[in-house]
């Protein structure tokens, strides 16, 4: 079992606290890193009272993911899952590649269905709780999405946005060799882990890599993904808008809107995530830390705001203020 033995801390260098004396609300200033140690590929879901953040291990994934636990953003304390590992993920179709880049969501049903790259192929998880236990979704053992769907393409970076009319549609892909990322997508049948094979479409934006994610606002739907090459300060976070979840696309207003900062604190950022606390959109990413001879990098938080016309607005890289309820 491959588990980096990590110490979870907080220094008030980085970290200063304000109340907000409403109930139970309360205001955390967050600086990043959020998490001491090397991580990236961040995924985030809340489950009473408690957030789960899980990423892809430095340097280039692990035999198993990454997990922490966190009442209030702040104080971490990192858990282990029993599933997936590179040993049980395996495949005819798998390659070398370890454990990579996790998408987490709860479903309608409850269940909470983990989307993970194993051996540069999709597999997907099924689990009660976001701590586990876990198991493959598919009871033949199985991967979700094989590494030879499209062998001209790399099949990786899944993520599974649930639309207001309750529809989920599996987005993933990336390009070989740091060129050529294609993006894909399919509607999920209600089990979650099922989809008709002749209805994936491939509906790549401008300036696609990887990491595809979506969000929706009002009638808009903004497909954010990640351009460049991640081991160095190519890599950004990107967007584009359609009207419907398949697009067609224009690339976004102030797109890329995260990019590497001009002091190079924030180097490479990319594979992001967003949710939403308090009423605010949050976007969780990943930023390089050393990448001389091993990739290695750390998560960091910033709000995520619209402007008055719709478009997204620069990530400018500070402390973070989270209300949290």
């Amino acid at each position: 079992m491959y588990l980096k033995k990590i110490t979870v801390y907080l220094m008030i260098s980085i970290v200063s606290f304000s109340f907000f004396q409403c109930k139970d609300h309360k205001e955390v200033t967050i600086k990043s890193p959020i998490i001491e140690g090397d991580f990236a590929d961040p995924s985030i879901v809340k489950y009473e009272g408690k957030f789960y953040v899980y990423a892809t291990m430095d340097p280039w994934g692990g035999e198993e993911l990454a997990v922490f636990e966190s009442s209030d953003l702040l104080n971490w304390e990192q858990k282990h899952l029993n599933w997936p590992t590179k040993t049980i993920c395996s495949s005819p179709t798998s390659n070398d590649s370890r454990v990579w880049a996790p998408s987490v969501i709860q479903a309608e049903n409850g269940n909470f269905y983990m989307y993970v790259s194993v051996g540069s192929e999709v597999w997907v998880g099924i689990s009660e709780h976001p701590l586990g236990p876990w198991k493959n979704a598919k009871t033949d053992g199985t991967p979700f999405i094989k590494g030879n769907m499209f062998p001209e393409y790399h099949m990786i970076d899944a993520e599974v946005f649930i639309d207001d009319d309750h529809t989920a549609y599996l987005y993933w892909g990336s390009g070989l060799q740091w060129v050529n990322g294609h993006c894909f997508v399919v509607k999920l049948n209600d089990d979650m882990i099922s989809f008709d094979e002749k209805t994936i479409k491939d509906i790549t934006p401008p300036n696609y890599f990887e990491a595809p994610f979506m969000i929706k606002n009002k009638d808009t739907y903004y497909l954010m993904y990640s351009d460049g090459k991640c081991t160095n300060s190519t890599y950004k976070v990107r967007y584009a808008t359609g009207k419907t979840p398949y697009g067609p696309w224009s690339e976004g207003e102030n797109s890329p809107i995260l990019t590497t900062s001009k002091d190079s604190i924030t180097l490479g950022p990319g594979h992001h995530a967003v949710f939403q606390q308090g009423g605010q959109d949050y976007i969780l990413y990943h930023r390089i830390t050393n990448n001389d001879a091993e990739l290695y990098r750390e998560l960091a938080i910033d709000s995520l705001n619209f402007s008055d016309n719709g478009f997204l607005k620069k990530v400018v890289p500070s402390s973070t203020t989270v209300t949290l309820q």
